[in-house]
């Protein structure tokens, strides 16, 4: 068993800081996203390709929700938060509140991923 581990800490030790790099590419950006009337804060306006979950609080007086790339979150309620996962390739995306004349309203954004 410790021969075992000494073997696997040694192939650790020669891949290098390349295999720390690549696993924390590979995890899911998290995106904070503020919802009141009628606008939307994101904590990042351009994330990396792949998962990202969008983290929504809604801190308005009315109800919100975030379409982005086809999927669209629940509505949230006012105090309320949820989230929504979805994976994008390297673009422009364009997310809204789908809710009856918010986006009109400035509930709207583009997001860049590279």
């Amino acid at each position: 068993m410790k021969r075992a581990l000494a073997a696997l800490a040694g192939a650790v030790a020669l891949a290098g800081p390349g295999v720390l790099a690549w696993s924390q590419a590979s995890a899911a950006t998290s995106v904070n996203v503020s919802m009141t009337e009628f606008k939307f804060g994101l904590s990042k306006s351009s994330v990396a390709k792949g998962a990202v979950t969008f983290k929504l609080v809604n801190k308005g007086s009315v109800t919100h929700d975030l379409k982005i790339a086809g999927k669209k979150s629940k509505e949230i309620a006012p105090g309320k938060s949820g989230s929504l996962k979805v994976t994008l390739k390297p673009g422009s995306y364009r997310y809204i509140c789908t809710l009856p004349g918010h986006a009109q309203s400035g509930m709207k954004g583009v997001l860049k991923v590279r």
